[in-house]
């Protein structure tokens, strides 16, 4: 008699392979958000306390840059599963170099070794970031849009769990100006994370095993020619630039940034060209940029919590708090700690809720509330600019808005990314999903430098009001973007079933 089938374990009612997943981000998280809470600080400390000495505007500048770059990179990290070497390699290889990435922070050296680790966690997260994503839709590749949501929902819970550890764990260790210890603590966060994805990878089935769309024989040996001549002209237009005398941080950086909102413009005009996207893709694309903008626009004032709100934190706000100093890199953390706690709420009222909830309508209660939280920023940075420190409450606050918002666009932005991909591109568009992020980091380091000419009230007031108007303009086109997405507004008999 043969015995039946052992069913392997479930995690929170979800396939087992998603307790790899959500391990593997965690970890990844916990470096990458530990690391990031000190940054900012770390730029701008004086070169006596161990820090690089630029000035704030600048170290805001290079952080979003940094930030920008993370999320760039993860559309070539999506096409290196595509087309290379399969998601599961590519997380693989991308948790390996983001690890050598945070050891090279940790080196008690400011300069040469600094700008390479950034560069390498940069580039390892691009890697790791789109694929890990891509992975969790390939374990719901037959279920129902209402399931997907569910389990990319605890899969971001995650993500904040990881960052909640990390954002704690990393800038205690800093306090002292002990700053490469605090790296070092990003870099053995990672390698765990690596272990565990090693050890974990036989509960994804098949999934992200080989690349969709591999090279062929023709196309790599172009891919190899093209990397043989861009690689040395642009190293080539960096040393002259270097050598003429005219290069500063500033200056790279507002270049990258301009590059890094050219590359969604030309990567969508690529898309809609291609011959792979069929036309009915093509339409669901075009409901997809509306979404893409929406988030940009999301993630330009919410990212801003790791340098414009973490510089406020430490100079206009009061830390001690009952005899005990609060580091400022912990109040990024009230996001982390109020998402794990949301995060179910929310991933049972998204499966209850079902298309009754439409995605445009999310993303666009998402916008309204980062613009309310901005709102409450302006008032406070109000009070503060007589010189006083302003209460705790006020970025408790504002991150606990911001943290509503974002629990209905983030979640909600990767799974509409793998709904509405076209098939050729699937990995790389969660790539573009990123890109989203990376055009609102590269404008927001930008847009900073404004407030060396106008206050802050205002600055943070201007801001509020543009994702305010994004918001309602959302809201408003909410049932043309769902057309465009194959959708149908539900009929009122079926909004009370």
């Amino acid at each position: 008699m043969t015995q039946p089938p052992v069913r392997e374990k479930s995690f929170f009612g979800h396939p087992r392979g998603l307790a790899t997943l959500f391990g593997t981000e965690m970890w990844e998280r916990f470096s990458y958000y530990g690391m990031r809470a000190i940054l900012v600080l770390f730029l701008s400390a004086p070169a006596i306390r161990g820090g690089m000495g630029l000035s704030e505007t600048t170290a805001v500048g290079v952080y979003g840059v940094y930030i920008a770059s993370v999320y760039l990179l993860a559309l070539a990290g999506g096409w290196m599963a595509d087309r290379l070497f399969g998601p599961r390699k590519t997380v693989l290889y991308g948790a390996i170099v983001i690890m050598c990435g945070h050891l090279s922070l940790s080196v008690p050296s400011a300069g040469v070794f600094v700008w390479l680790g950034l560069v390498l966690v940069a580039l390892g997260s691009g890697m790791l970031k789109p694929n890990m994503a891509a992975l969790v839709g390939e374990l719901y590749r037959h279920e129902d849009d209402a399931r997907r949501d569910s389990g990319y929902t605890i899969f971001y819970m995650g993500v904040n769990l990881g960052a909640f550890v990390g954002i704690m764990a990393v800038p205690w260790l800093q306090q002292g100006d002990r700053w490469h210890l605090a790296f070092g603590s990003a870099a053995a966060g990672m390698a765990i994370g690596l272990t565990q994805y090693v050890l974990g990878r036989r509960h994804l089935g098949g999934a992200g095993e080989e690349p969709d769309h591999r090279l062929t024989p023709e196309e790599r040996r172009r891919f190899r020619a093209i990397l043989a001549i861009t690689v040395p002209v642009v190293v080539a237009a960096l040393a002259l630039w270097a050598f003429s005398g005219t290069f500063t941080i500033d200056r790279f950086s507002l270049v990258l940034a301009i590059g890094t909102a050219a590359v969604p413009l030309a990567y969508f005009l690529f898309l809609f060209r291609s011959h792979e996207v069929t036309p009915e893709e093509r339409v669901r694309l075009s409901a997809y940029v509306w979404l893409f903008l929406g988030a940009a626009v999301f993630w330009f004032i919410y990212d801003q919590s790791g340098s414009a709100l973490t510089l406020f934190a430490q100079n206009n706000t009061q830390l001690d708090v009952m005899g005990f100093h609060v580091p400022p890199g912990w109040i990024n953390n009230v996001n982390s700690l109020a998402i794990i706690f949301l995060a179910p709420v929310f991933a049972d009222f998204f499966l209850k809720a079902g298309e009754r909830v439409s995605t445009p309508l999310k993303f666009g209660v998402a916008l309204l509330l980062v613009g309310l939280s901005f709102v409450v920023m302006s008032v406070a940075s109000g009070v503060a600019s007589g010189g006083v420190r302003v209460s705790i409450i006020w970025l408790i606050s504002v991150y606990l808005i911001q943290t509503i918002g974002e629990l209905f666009l983030s979640p909600t932005g990767l799974s509409v990314t793998n709904k509405l991909a076209p098939r050729a591109f699937e990995n790389q568009m969660m790539g573009v999903w990123y890109l989203a992020i990376s055009l609102g980091d590269a404008i927001g380091g930008q847009t900073y430098r404004l407030t060396t000419v106008i206050p802050m009230p205002a600055y943070y007031l201007g801001l509020a009001l543009a994702a305010i108007l994004a918001g309602v303009a959302m809201m408003m086109f909410t049932k043309k973007i769902r057309a465009l997405m194959g959708e149908t507004t539900p009929r009122p008999a079926e909004l009370r079933t």
